[in-house]
């Protein structure tokens, strides 16, 4: 794997082709992730940082000081940069302003004040982050609850849709019944409908069976996806019937079969239909916004959107919460993508 890895079309040296194939994965490379390097770097900004224009990567923000003797008021004074007199720049202070002319001292010298127009100076900026763009989360909203709601929706639903499926898919690539195909058939046709054709029907059951404003009420509409069923049924055909039916010559239980052979020779399928569950449940977004309407009950994707107002929206806030929400698929996507990876080499060893 390693050697394959590093393999190079030229030997002593690069050929013309390994640098376009490497400049070809530094591009997907950057498309990839550049966005979200941005997002992270603009959650650590203030909210005038975010306004600025044109934007900079990293938080810059204007440095304040202090002013030290006689002039210290307790007050943070932006610092700007001003030539003297013998045009060299030198770090002043702005102690006021009064319109386009402001005064200013020198922090070495504090007794000395100067008048200097504001367009003759140029803002002393320096890399801050704004750590109250997290920290003050906790008081805008109840985000434990918030995420509280959110893990119970995502690991139940995940869980759920993984037993509920693979049973589905079990029953369809081991069993012979009249009708079989017609059944696959049906479950895969209902790919084409688009979800929000279904919403309304849907709310209209969640209402009757009373789960209206009930976090079950997210969770099992979507438990059984022809996703699923399809991507678990096509995998679990690549296992031997032989050893189906060796187990029952042992007398094993059809439920015994599925648990104990099926579902774990099934486990790189299940591997990637768990990652394919969290990242659905955990960034949905309009079935918890029709069900959900207490904010006890909120989600964090409903969360995000009360930081956005009719006339102004809390740009720092709203990047900082999407960050707080990327880490758990992040987590999640990296613990399962090597046992996708193990699962599959160990079938491949067998």
């Amino acid at each position: 794997m390693k050697n394959f890895l590093t393999r190079t079309r030229g030997r002593r040296r690069l050929h013309w082709t390994d640098w376009l194939s490497y400049l070809y994965l530094l591009m997907g490379l950057l498309l990839m992730f550049a966005p979200v390097l941005w997002l992270v770097l603009s959650s650590l900004k203030s909210e005038a940082a975010i306004s600025e224009f044109p934007p900079t990567l990293l938080p810059y923000t204007q440095k304040m000081v202090k002013l030290g003797g006689e002039a210290d008021d307790g007050k943070l004074h932006p610092v700007f940069t001003v030539k003297g007199a013998d045009g060299k720049p030198r770090e002043m202070v702005e102690l006021r302003r009064k319109g386009i002319i402001a005064t200013m001292i020198d922090p070495a010298h504090p007794g000395q004040a100067l008048k200097i127009n504001i367009r003759e100076r140029q803002p002393v900026r320096e890399v801050s982050v704004a750590s109250g763009n997290y920290t003050e989360l906790f008081g805008k909203f109840n985000f434990l609850q918030n995420l509280n709601n959110s893990v119970f929706i995502t690991v139940m639903a995940t869980a759920i849709t993984l037993l509920f499926n693979s049973m589905a898919a079990f029953a369809l690539s081991k069993y012979r019944f009249t009708g079989q195909k017609a059944v696959l058939l049906l479950i895969v046709a209902t790919l084409m409908i688009p979800p929000t054709i279904i919403l309304v029907p849907a709310f209209l059951i969640v209402s009757g069976v009373g789960l209206f404003n009930s976090l079950w009420g997210v969770i099992w509409p979507a438990v059984a996806t022809p996703t699923g069923v399809f991507l678990l049924r096509q995998y679990m055909l690549t296992i031997p019937d032989e050893l189906i039916e060796a187990a029952r010559m042992d007398n094993a239980s059809e439920w015994r079969i599925y648990w104990k052979i099926v579902l774990p020779l099934s486990a790189p399928a299940l591997a990637v239909l768990a990652i394919f569950s969290v990242m659905w449940r955990w960034n949905d977004f309009l079935w918890p916004l029709l069900v959900l309407s207490k904010p006890e009950n909120f989600t964090l994707q409903l969360a995000l959107n009360s930081f956005q107002g009719e006339l102004t929206t809390e740009w720092h806030y709203l990047l900082a919460m999407t960050v707080i929400t990327l880490v758990p698929v992040t987590l999640v996507f990296a613990f399962l993508q090597k046992y996708i990876a193990t699962g599959i080499a160990s079938a491949g060893v067998k």
